[in-house]
């Protein structure tokens, strides 16, 4: 089995994770999150988002959470981006690496973002046009890369054409979504062959739900290819709305617990993970969907079972 050395996690718990969040969660709260994430060894925290507070009103409060944010050095905080007004909102709120969020389905697509993929990319043509203009890394997110809950399976071939269309727009990354945890190892394999023959596997990451119990194992599944960037979220937070029954993201916890397993080096500290999704968990008032976290928890009751 040939797998890398090191691996870098993504986290998109603060915002992936709460933006569908029934009850508001207060600034004050996201920024303690965010802040417990990066002392935790993240490299990366995504942050908030900066869309329409009618469409995504949980994230209404982005410009206070990046004004109180304290920043930690070699840490980024990337910010959602849908168009050229929350490029501007987010320039000056100080975000200094954005992400734009497209779709490999074209009903995913009009569900999402109102539009056809080819109307997104010459949206996100400006956006990141202007982005760099202001020096700032742009992130690309792609998401039904395994498929689609209105049109079904989606060809690998087409979500490589879309991917290196983002690629070509000037994406650093291309985060690859299996938006309603669908996939299965081997269909998580043959949609990276494809899209690697089209963007480098170094500039490609991936994004899994765990709705069918997969995630760990599209994982491994394409490590095992040379995939080296995962997203994850603190204690499985995050679903998706245009899914009915879809899951949360995979949990950091668990991508982390299997990652020291293999002996992959993160630089992320296992213990402080899970007291950071305890943290939100406790606040939300409820159980973390992280498996690892809640046997950490058993444990710690009952050191001697």
């Amino acid at each position: 089995m040939r797998l890398p050395k090191q691996v870098k996690i993504v986290e998109v718990g603060p915002r992936d994770g709460l933006q569908n969040e029934a009850q508001v969660v207060p600034a004050a709260i996201k920024v303690e999150l965010i802040e417990r994430l990066a002392r935790a060894g993240l490299a990366a925290v995504e942050a908030t988002s900066f869309v329409s507070p009618r469409w995504v009103p949980q994230m209404a409060d982005q410009s206070e959470v990046m004004a109180a944010l304290t920043r930690l050095e070699g840490v980024s905080y990337p910010v959602l981006v849908p168009n050229l007004k929350g490029l501007a909102a987010a320039v000056a709120a100080g975000a200094r690496e954005i992400a734009v969020f497209g779709a490999a389905s074209e009903s995913f697509s009009q569900k999402n973002i109102n539009c056809s993929v080819a109307e997104s990319l010459a949206r996100f043509a400006e956006v990141i046009g202007n982005a760099e203009k202001h020096g700032l890394k742009v992130r690309g997110y792609l998401s039904c890369v395994l498929g689609c809950p209105y049109e079904g399976e989606i060809a690998p071939t087409r979500v490589a054409e879309v991917a290196q269309q983002l690629f070509d727009l000037g994406c650093y990354e291309i985060s690859l979504g299996d938006t309603i945890g669908i996939g299965t190892p081997a269909e998580a394999q043959r949609m990276i062959d494809a899209v690697a023959a089209r963007v480098p596997l170094a500039h490609l990451a991936v994004h899994f739900h765990d709705t069918y119990g997969q995630a760990l194992a599209n994982i491994l599944a394409v490590l095992e290819q040379g995939v080296r960037v995962i997203d994850s979220s603190v204690s499985g937070l995050g679903g998706c709305p245009y899914a009915r029954g879809a899951a949360g993201n995979v949990a950091s916890e668990d991508v982390l617990y299997m990652l020291e397993g293999l002996g992959i080096d993160t630089g992320v500290d296992l213990d402080a993970l899970i007291d950071a999704g305890r943290f939100i968990c406790d606040y939300l008032g409820r159980p973390s969907g992280s498996k690892v976290a809640l046997a950490w928890g058993e444990r710690q009751a009952s050191p001697g079972r």
